[in-house]
């Protein structure tokens, strides 16, 4: 899907949500103000926020999608994660309000007067933020729109509020028991999660997340689709904005390949990547493989098995051989989990070096991506 096609799906749903809301919102504003209800009229606030949230998604969409310039080469994607941040930020407002309110109520308590049309409105209010919610999240999968996915899991979650809402109406009713600010106080606390949920994730993205490895697999699946490609390593993949990926990786290949056939392979890989993925390749870094060799070919069997024996090492790579400088080059990858990955390391550097004195070791701790 294209970037104007995505944004136009963005747009569009988050209009049907401002409408839907802002009409929630009223209708319940209402009823809870004539029945002398905090839990609707909290409910009704909370709506609000979600329409406020649809209009910032819309302004950071358009803002994300204008076109690169001198100063942001990369395009302004990012916009998107910062605009959450202002949503994470209302989310996190509302439930803070909606605390304070409800042990407001608790302290200061005041008889609800519930009426057959109001429930009437929250028992209707249920059905379409139910509707609402799987559409727009529904919508936001489509275009990978975290935004969009949030707003429908918030507006699945909200049907379920204002199901508790009504369901401590009825309780009134059949029994005379006033829950009505204690239902306010947990909706606060749902809020409140929501928010600080909300703002980790933009947080994470923010920073520079790990990149989802279904895409990364993909990207490599294709750059080992060269027929010179012995193996793809070290992919790092920056995220720009959804569905904006800048990208590097290693390679593989023997080491008789010309400068000419080389340049012609990392061309190979970057129009395919692009065509196939999406994903701009802005370098391909070489690891020359010994093919010639059959003294070297032993030898990299003899260390990948020294190496692979440690525990917690997930993969080594880069291996190469020097033998005019007597020098021998090659990555490892360990295990984050590995509480001793320097000592372990160590260990690694001092077993080579014993079995092969002769030569000058270049151990590099890789990460794994």
């Amino acid at each position: 899907m294209g970037s104007e096609s995505r944004d136009k799906v963005i747009v569009k749903t988050s209009i049907i949500g401002i409408v839907a809301n802002v009409f929630l919102a009223a209708f319940k504003a209402i009823v809870g103000l004539i029945s002398n209800s905090i839990a609707v009229v909290l409910d009704a606030v909370n709506n609000l926020s979600d329409a406020l949230s649809s209009v910032i998604t819309i302004i950071g969409t358009k803002l994300a999608s204008r076109k690169p310039d001198k100063k942001h080469p990369l395009g302004h994607g990012r916009i998107e994660y910062l605009t959450a941040m202002i949503v994470a930020a209302i989310v996190l407002y509302a439930g803070i309000t909606a605390g304070i309110e409800s042990v407001k109520s608790i302290m200061n308590p005041e008889t609800p007067e519930y009426h057959v049309a109001g429930l009437i409105i929250i028992s209707s209010a249920v059905i379409v933020k139910l509707i609402l919610g799987i559409y727009v999240k529904k919508k936001g999968k489509e275009v990978n729109s975290g935004a969009l996915v949030a707003s429908g899991s918030d507006a699945l979650f909200d049907a379920v509020i204002s199901l508790s809402v009504l369901a401590s109406a009825i309780i009134f009713i059949v029994w005379g028991v006033s829950l009505e600010a204690y239902v306010g106080v947990i909706i606060s606390i749902v809020i409140i999660k929501a928010g600080v949920e909300m703002l980790m994730e933009t947080l994470d993205q923010i920073l520079g997340k790990r990149v989802d490895r279904e895409i990364m697999s993909k990207v490599k699946k294709t750059v080992c689709e060269e027929p010179q490609v012995m193996g793809a390593y070290d992919l790092i993949m920056h995220d720009y904005g959804p569905d904006r990926y800048v990208a590097s990786v290693h390679v593989e290949i023997p080491d008789t390949m010309t400068a000419t056939e080389i340049d012609k392979l990392e061309r190979n890989i970057a129009d395919r990547v692009f065509a196939e993925h999406g994903v701009i390749m802005t370098g391909v870094g070489i690891y020359a493989v010994n093919t010639t060799d059959d003294e070297i070919n032993a030898l990299r069997s003899e260390v990948t098995h020294t190496v692979m024996e440690h525990e917690g090492v997930l993969q080594i790579h880069g291996f190469h051989v020097d033998k005019e400088e007597k020098r021998v080059f090659l990555d490892i990858i360990m295990d984050y989990g590995m509480e001793d990955r320097r000592e372990t390391f160590e260990h690694i550097c001092n077993d080579l070096t014993s079995a092969h004195p002769e030569y000058e070791w270049r151990i590099t701790p890789d990460i794994d991506f």
